[in-house]
């Protein structure tokens, strides 16, 4: 045996990575994530967190009124009467009721918005600014 002679140790290459096995693991970890958001999603909705959806109009709270910490006034519309409702934590108590709305009235309430360039005019003038 040769005394001085040097061992040859063998050069460790880095592994390539595919840019295919990148893309695959990230697309199936993200496919995860969007699968697990659905099924929270759903879950809520079975177990009753999310608002179920109204198939009609049949009410409308028109307007509400906060009057002490946990107690409101509001006015629900139906089709046949307006009611005033006095609400709280426990209970909700029937105050008076109104004529229903008319038609006139309904189209006045939903009219069309001020465009942007009105209301960005009502927001730059200020009382006292000269225009």
């Amino acid at each position: 045996m040769l005394k001085n002679a040097q061992t040859v140790q063998p050069v460790h290459a880095q592994p390539v990575v595919s840019t295919g096995s990148v893309v695959g693991q990230v697309s199936s970890v993200l496919a995860v994530i969007v699968l697990l958001i659905l099924a929270c999603g759903w879950i809520a909705r079975r177990l009753g967190f999310a608002p179920k959806a109204v198939s009609g109009q049949a009410l409308k709270v028109s307007a509400s009124v906060q009057v002490g910490r946990q107690e409101r006034v509001v006015i629900v519309d139906t089709a046949d009467a307006r009611l005033v409702l006095g609400v709280t934590a426990q209970q909700i108590t029937h105050l008076h009721s109104l004529p229903p709305v008319s038609p006139e009235e309904q189209a006045s309430q939903q009219a069309a918005p001020a465009d942007f360039r009105q209301l960005l005019n009502t927001l730059v003038k200020r009382p006292g600014k000269p225009q």
